[in-house]
């Protein structure tokens, strides 16, 4: 069996979820890799067959994603021409971790694509949504990677198809203990804007991971390093509480680790927001942004002592066979022909 295991490498938190799935796949198929996106911190090692710019979300320095960068850095022409070009015809699976070439690629063609994402279960009708509709996100995360069948990962199980957070192993060896720092990994904000905020605690120690900022450097209390896997890991596990955006695998790690967490989502990123809510329904606080006006929450949060108590099981190898026995089982339905009235690849 022939398997191209297609992830999103826009952010950390695909890749990170890869490190644990891409070993157990291997012992099962022939597997390719195919990563998209550009805005991942975190290398892979393994092989990657095929590497795309694909459609990436640009992180802006003012609390979100920023439009203008996102719009002018992702060039539709050549992603049409990867779409058509790339091979899906030649594997007997696409697995599709919200990787918008392969799956536009297997709409097109006809082909087989099964989602193994975070977007798919916060798609699912029993996820939790944010109160104000977003109807325009809710568009673009539903079709931006389209699929035919859906596994997800989310911080519960809403149905069946869904599953708790894949926590990589890297966190799960991770000797835990609590000294006297906190970890803050707000990428969509610039260095700036949180030394102005996090400035208003001069007795917290702070520890910022920064996208902005390529060496290490103090302000008082405030000590920002550069992007590191390494060391993140290490602040993360002696930390007394994290700070960071509403994605989904840093929480779930924050989680896992038994630490304080609060959250803030980006603006324009519907999928945060629903993680924002489902955060929230765990007692997870949530800030509305980060600015001077949210310091009697984050004061309230940092006096606070609970910590939600989460024990994510490793199921990895369990959900991999769940979905290539569905495969298995289903495969002359799951590959299907799209009529030409629909689609005329000629067009592109």
């Amino acid at each position: 069996m022939k398997i191209l295991y297609a992830i999103q490498g826009t952010g950390n938190g695909h890749i990170c979820r890869a490190l644990d799935i891409i070993p157990v796949l291997q012992k099962k198929a022939e597997v390719d890799i195919l990563i998209s996106g550009t805005q991942a911190d975190i290398a892979i090692p393994y092989l990657i067959k095929y590497q795309f710019k694909g459609i990436s979300f640009i992180f802006g320095k003012k609390g979100g994603v920023d439009l203008w960068k996102t719009l002018v850095k992702n060039h539709l022409k050549k992603f049409i021409s990867d779409v058509r070009k790339l091979p899906v015809e030649n594997y007997d699976l696409i697995i599709n971790d919200f990787e918008p070439v392969s799956a536009w690629a297997c709409f097109l063609k006809g082909k087989a694509c099964f989602a193994l994402s975070h977007q798919s279960a916060v798609l699912d009708k029993n996820a939790p949504k944010p109160k104000k509709k977003d109807l325009i996100g809710r568009f673009i995360l539903k079709n931006y990677a389209p699929a035919k069948l859906s596994y997800g990962f989310h911080f519960n199980k809403f149905n069946k198809n869904i599953f708790t957070p894949v926590i990589r192993k890297q966190i799960r060896d991770l000797n835990v203990s609590v000294s006297n720092h906190y970890t803050v990994y707000l990428p969509s904000y610039s260095d700036k804007k949180l030394i102005k905020v996090l400035g208003q605690f001069p007795d917290i120690e702070w520890q910022i991971f920064s996208k902005h900022n390529k060496e290490e450097m103090r302000k008082g209390n405030i000590k920002i390093y550069p992007i590191s896997n390494k060391n993140f890991l290490r602040s993360l596990a002696s930390c007394k509480g994290t700070i960071c955006g509403a994605g989904f695998e840093t929480p779930a790690e924050v989680l896992f680790l038994k630490k304080k967490l609060l959250v803030v989502p980006m603006k324009n990123q519907y999928e945060q927001h629903c993680n924002a809510a489902a955060l929230k329904e765990l007692g997870i606080p949530v800030l509305e942004n980060f600015k001077k006006k949210q310091f009697s929450e984050i004061e309230k949060w940092l006096k606070s002592k609970q910590v939600i108590e989460i024990d994510y099981q490793d199921n990895t190898k369990e959900i991999i066979d769940l979905l290539l026995e569905t495969y298995k089982v289903n495969y002359s339905s799951y590959n299907y022909a799209i009529p030409s009235r629909e689609v005329d690849l000629e067009a592109f």
